[in-house]
């Protein structure tokens, strides 16, 4: 009998701690070891940052590796890896040496070729002067694509193909030169958003999360690799509960970015007002599209995850206008479970520390 997937938010509190965070914490020391191997100085320390800083995404997309049941760690593998390779790339694109597009494009051509079993490796650095690295980049494509190989039916995934296309363009736009960016955003946005009433900076910020690839990735373990199954994840993914998730990451970090000079897509509403009411809109939706998916419980949940665990940061603090009440409440006790469940950890981590 296959490991039955968690039905409510304590079941799955508990397997997470239990069950998923362990085996993520070994999958990361293992690429942290790696990482600290690098040649080049610059490359070994925007590794080594991605891989201290943004763990926490390899915590949460790991969740999704429930949904391969017996095949979970395969799934948490390659999550831990995909997740990884992001967020190396999100450091060299946006803290390091380059503002290139043509770089970001090479980098990014690393995660197209993850997703693709038999694809060569491109140079990657080609287009930078950070040159002297073989093994992290490398290692981490290799082992993306050995999960892929071991998924039947893999040209049933065009929709892994598409998630992962919009998600490098993103990246590409976003990190350019100040003033290229929102030409460049808004000229992608017009030429790709097939969504009607989605504005520009929400069908960016939907292109920019990861958990649709986890999930479809994760069914395909678990031999669910259908072209309708994967329609329908799509659909619930792009753009409601990857656009909640994003939305929310920019919503907290919005002090941050105004103090960094870095793009913050909340800038973009007309006023407080409108983006609470986007971001509720983005909230209602995601639950009504979890409704239409296999195991609706757990994706729920999924939604649930996002407000409870966002709002709980304490970056809220410095916010000029805090509007976690109201999406709090539409998500219900079990938002709030997640919010003062984390809330209480970080508390204790603080105590501890």
């Amino acid at each position: 009998m296959k490991s039955p997937i968690p039905r409510n938010v304590p079941m799955l509190m508990w397997t997470v701690y239990r069950k998923i965070a362990p085996q993520v914490n070994r999958e990361l020391n293992q690429w942290t070891k790696i990482a600290a191997s690098i040649p080049d100085k610059e490359l070994r320390t925007q590794a080594l940052a991605s891989l201290d800083k943004k763990a926490f995404h390899c915590y949460g997309g790991s969740i999704y590796a429930l949904l391969a049941k017996d095949k979970w760690k395969e799934a948490i593998r390659f999550i831990v890896a995909y997740q990884t390779i992001s967020d190396y790339l999100d450091n060299l694109c946006d803290r390091s040496t380059s503002l290139d597009p043509e770089d970001f494009t090479m980098l990014h051509k690393s995660m197209n070729e993850a997703l693709r079993p038999t694809a060569a490796k491109s140079n990657y650095y080609s287009m930078r002067k950070d040159q002297q690295e073989s093994v992290f980049l490398n290692e981490l494509v290799s082992v993306c694509q050995e999960t892929m190989k071991s998924i039947a039916s893999y040209d049933l995934n065009q929709h892994l193909l598409q998630l992962n296309a919009m998600y490098c363009s993103l990246q590409i736009h976003k990190h350019v030169i100040v003033s290229d960016r929102l030409p460049r955003l808004e000229s992608w946005y017009e030429a790709e958003c097939k969504e009607p009433g989605l504005q520009w900076q929400e069908f960016a910020a939907a292109s920019g999360s990861t958990l649709g690839i986890f999930c479809l990735v994760s069914y395909a373990l678990d031999e669910k690799n259908s072209t309708v199954l994967n329609q329908a994840i799509y659909n619930a993914y792009f753009p409601n509960i990857q656009g909640l998730h994003i939305m929310l990451d920019y919503y907290i970090d919005q002090h941050e970015d105004e103090v960094e000079g870095d793009l913050n897509f909340c800038n973009y509403y007309l006023n407080y007002k409108e983006m609470e009411e986007r971001i509720c809109s983005f909230i209602v939706n995601s639950f009504k599209e979890a409704n239409q998916l296999p195991d609706p419980h757990f994706h729920q949940m999924m939604v649930k995850g996002l407000i409870g665990l966002y709002l709980s940061d304490p970056k809220t603090k410095q916010l000029s206008c805090n509007m976690k009440t109201r999406w709090l409440n539409i998500g219900g006790p079990g938002a709030k479970f997640f919010y003062w469940n984390a809330k209480a950890y970080c508390g204790f981590v603080r105590k501890v520390r």
